[in-house]
């Protein structure tokens, strides 16, 4: 006879919305880790917003395409008949459960967890009893509740309950403005055994899957402006293949050939990230495949010393691959060297290196080791459930 459920639980979020495989798994992790908790878990996008449809690079209302892309993961994983799209847009249309199915499931929920926030919240979202905000990008709400958005302010208000992977919000050592909502430190779950191939041996590359510029996001906040793009703290460090010879250094990104020319002038591999993110079984290869992670983290989490870490580093980390990262605060909250390594100079990516390549199959055990104990999805989510009162 089954369990008893603790609750019956919609995660809001954005898998058809942008459905490449970094965002497939963020997703898929909160499914799996919720149901593994025993909790009644559903899937729904109920938006007003067009998606990104990445064969057009561009925005679309047809979401036929992304559903091909995403669904077969939702059913492999058992979420086939507990899923939905509605798109809330004029000639939009609902797939997965009906229209009708939807709105009885927002007057029997429990709550919601409204993932990276990209949910708006109308009257029939509401009335769910409990009303979770889980917040992927710290500073930018933060901010503009500071300067008075009013749109954000609301936004925050129609939720109860706050959590932010700015694990550092609110410390003295955090610039970070903090007013009129508590913030509550989460991080990322992962689903560890997803990402276990049982190969201790990694490639002979680094790598990381990213975007090199960004636009649109950038923020003026106390005089200054705070970047969201990663080209320039990649630029800080773009010598390092030349500075360390003895290993290689892979960017997944797809760029013109103006930054290839650049990057690839400095030793740097390169190679598209649309094409391995449009494929989650080959995006998951290509970590797994890896000899370990460098990458850097954008000003926004850099300078205010927020304490975010990324949920694609924490997939290298379950697959047993050593991590180099920039650190963004995280190491008040996470060990740092064996496995897993913050850096602020080029020193410190060097030692790093040095300290993984003397003992390789060391840190690949430890970096498995961090991803178990520190971003288990059934632990991350029993606290993050616990706190909610859920």
């Amino acid at each position: 006879m089954p369990s008893p459920s603790k609750g019956k639980i919609i995660v809001f979020g954005i898998l058809f919305w942008y459905p490449l495989a970094g965002v497939t798994y963020q997703f898929l992790h909160y499914l799996i880790g919720l149901r593994k908790l025993g909790y009644d878990v559903y899937y729904v996008e109920d938006s007003g917003r067009w998606v990104y449809d990445p064969v057009l690079n561009d925005m679309s209302p047809d979401v036929s395409g992304n559903l091909k892309m995403v669904v077969p993961y939702l059913e492999a994983h058992g979420y086939g008949d507990r899923w939905a799209f509605r798109g809330n847009y004029p000639d939009g249309q609902c797939y997965g459960m009906t229209e009708a199915k939807i709105l009885q499931l927002y007057k029997d929920a429990d709550a919601f967890l409204n993932v990276t926030g990209a949910q708006e919240i109308r009257d029939e979202h509401r009335a769910i009893k409990r009303r979770i905000y889980v917040e992927s990008d710290p500073f930018a709400s933060q901010v503009k509740v500071a300067k008075g958005d009013q749109g954000m302010i609301e936004m925050l208000a129609a939720h109860d309950t706050h959590f932010s992977f700015g694990e550092n919000l609110g410390a003295p050592d955090c610039d970070v403005p903090i007013e009129k909502f508590k913030w509550l430190p989460t991080r990322q779950p992962v689903a560890v055994e997803l990402w276990n191939n049982g190969t201790p041996a990694g490639g002979d590359t680094y790598t990381t899957i990213t975007t090199w510029h960004n636009k649109g996001k950038n923020l003026e906040w106390r005089g200054d402006t705070w970047y969201w793009t990663k080209d320039r703290e990649f630029e800080k460090f773009l010598d390092l293949p030349r500075r360390c010879p003895s290993v290689a250094f892979e960017l997944a990104m797809s760029v013109d050939e103006t930054v290839r020319q650049l990057v690839t002038s400095q030793g740097w591999q390169q190679i598209g990230s649309v094409e391995i993110s449009r494929d989650a079984e080959l995006y998951r290869r290509y970590i797994q495949q890896s000899r370990g992670e460098f990458t850097v983290a954008r000003d926004q989490y850099v300078r205010p010393n927020t304490g975010w870490f990324s949920d694609r580093t924490c997939c290298y980390l379950a697959a047993g691959r050593p991590v180099i990262t920039q650190e963004t605060g995280f190491s008040k909250f996470l060990p740092s060297g064996k496995g897993l390594f913050g850096f602020k100079t080029m020193d410190d990516i060097l030692a790093a290196v040095d300290a993984i390549e003397s003992d390789y199959a060391g840190h690949c055990r430890a970096a498995r080791e961090v991803a178990a104990e520190f971003f288990a999805a059934e632990k991350v989510l029993a606290s993050l459930m616990s706190r909610a009162s859920l």
